[in-house]
């Protein structure tokens, strides 16, 4: 018999590693679904969320006297310049969605909970990101840079874990941790009864019986408790304790990445797109750690007004060059981009859409890293001046598998994949010494004493003779002997003289000396 026949279940479930789970809670996601948490804390004069009646509100306008369930009479008498915002359901599911898309780069067991909660499950995690400090602190960070005000928790369980962090957020508390089981049980006995959401319905009923708090609830009798309020607030209860296990439909990312953020207002500036912007690249840079991709080029679409007077969306196509999936480097690219556009009319939207990726090169760290810097960094450079100087304006060689110089001397956009064939055939066909700097021209060179002369000197010819006659076979003939010239200055030169050519009607014509190219 195995010696896994003999292990007894209990002890089994016992020896397995203990869950952890992290409960995130959003007070105000009501209002950040219109307003996000950046111009809410730095602009505001008050907002609300109205629905006939007051939903929620800013802190500044709590501080103002606005409590939930006024009217919108109360709320001007109070605060003049109140700006009210209506509920838009829909805006807080897609808000909550991009949040719980852009947690599971830290792990794949994230769910919703609630409206105003998602639980993620991170026991696995903890040694990857350097414990259960650090990762609470980058999950902190994950959701105000897109624009959430969060309440976090943590406990064995995940009801547990939500029932802390709802409860932290009703007190003003940013955290609350309970990482022991034999401590979970005292801190959820003095949570109060209203924190379960099977007891909303029966508040009156258990304030009758003076259940003020979980304990009191454990206190009473099951079976005369799911008579009068169902077997749903026990097995809440039970889900709390430990007792009985929580069942989640996980979140799963799609296969393709678009996303769309409509703005609190109508911005003429590209410098006030920026806090959106990096929103969208939090959600962006998660779906491609989690796929392991790499972004190859980005679509951006500015939407402008609607209606009669509607302007055609804005579109702005980014392309690296080189893959990436650093979240740094991408806002970078966004923000050199966005300062150069000028918008046809005021935003209202943002729309992200990845057009094309790569897979994702994975590079081990060495041991004794050579100076200079990485391969990375080097691309990431190169896709930093191409944001910042244009496409055209940072070129690599691309020399051509021909003789004539001209045509071997070709330059491309950075952005363009060159052949690696046609490079390895040039360099075999042009084994002479030649520049790298071919003028776009060449200049034609004065004779002093049959000699080549230019900037004040004589040319001195120190080369043998590098004879090109080709292009025969197309309109660009060349019939040219080429020559390493030296000045009197050091400088070396590239120059070349044309052979004599003779006419069909048996003239011939000598040709000058031209000045072709200039050596480093």
């Amino acid at each position: 018999m195995s010696p896994s026949s003999n292990t007894n279940p209990a002890q089994a479930v016992a020896e397995r590693k203990p869950a952890l789970w992290v409960a995130l809670h959003f007070p105000h996601l009501a209002l950040e679904a219109c307003i996000p948490r950046w111009e809410w804390q730095q602009h505001d004069q008050g907002s609300v969320i109205l629905q006939q009646r007051v939903l929620a509100m800013s802190p500044m306008a709590h501080t103002a006297g606005i409590r939930t369930g006024m009217r919108r009479g109360g709320v001007q008498m109070l605060l003049p310049d109140a700006s009210f915002f209506p509920c838009d359901s829909r805006k807080q599911q897609d808000l909550l969605q991009a949040a719980a898309l852009a947690l599971l780069q830290y792990t794949p067991s994230v769910a919703l909970h609630g409206n105003a909660g998602i639980v993620l499950e991170v026991s696995s995690s903890l040694r990857l990101f350097g414990g259960i400090r650090r990762l609470r602190q980058r999950i902190r960070m994950t959701m105000h840079a897109l624009g959430l005000s969060v309440s976090l928790a943590c406990a064995p369980f995940s009801k547990a874990a939500a029932l802390l962090a709802l409860h932290a957020a009703e007190c003003g508390k940013a955290a609350c941790y309970c990482l022991s089981q034999r401590k979970l049980v005292t801190v959820l006995d003095q949570l109060p009864v209203h924190t379960l959401s099977q007891a909303q319905a029966y508040l009156d009923l258990l304030e009758g019986l003076a259940c003020h708090q979980l304990q009191d609830l454990q206190k009473l009798p099951r079976a005369g408790l799911q008579r009068r309020c169902g077997a749903a607030l026990l097995q809440e209860l039970d889900q709390a304790y430990g007792r009985e296990m929580t069942l989640h439909p996980w979140v799963v990312a799609s296969e393709h990445f678009h996303s769309k953020r409509e703005l609190a207002g109508r911005l003429e500036r590209s410098d006030q797109l920026l806090p959106y912007m990096q929103a969208l690249l939090t959600q962006l840079c998660s779906w491609l750690r989690l796929q392991q991709l790499a972004l190859s080029q980005l679509r951006l679409r500015l939407h402008h007004e609607r209606g009669r007077s509607a302007i055609a969306p804005s579109q702005l196509n980014i392309m690296l060059a080189e893959p990436s999936w650093q979240e740094a480097h991408l806002q970078l690219l966004v923000r050199e981009r966005l300062q150069q556009l000028r918008l046809s009319g005021p935003v209202i939207a943002l729309e992200l859409e990845v057009t094309e990726t790569a897979k994702r090169q994975l590079h081990s760290e060495d041991l004794f890293p050579q100076p200079g810097g990485k391969p990375e960094d080097h691309q990431r450079l190169l896709s930093l001046l191409v944001a910042r100087l244009g496409e055209h304006q940072v070129l690599q060689a691309a020399p051509l598998a021909d003789y004539r110089p001209e045509i071997a001397n070709q330059w491309v956009s950075v952005l363009h994949k060159k052949s690696a064939q046609a490079y390895a055939t040039a360099s075999a066909a042009h084994a002479f010494l030649r520049p790298v700097w071919l003028l776009s021209q060449p200049l034609a060179l004065t004779l002093r004493q049959h000699q080549p002369w230019y900037a004040g000197s004589v040319l001195t010819l120190i080369s043998p003779a590098e004879r090109i006659e080709a292009g025969w076979w197309s309109d660009g003939t060349q019939v040219r002997d080429y020559f390493i010239a030296s000045h009197a200055r050091h400088q070396l030169y590239w120059i070349y003289r044309e052979r004599n050519v003779t006419q069909t009607d048996g003239d011939t014509i000598a040709l000058s000396w031209f000045l072709h190219g200039i050596f480093g």
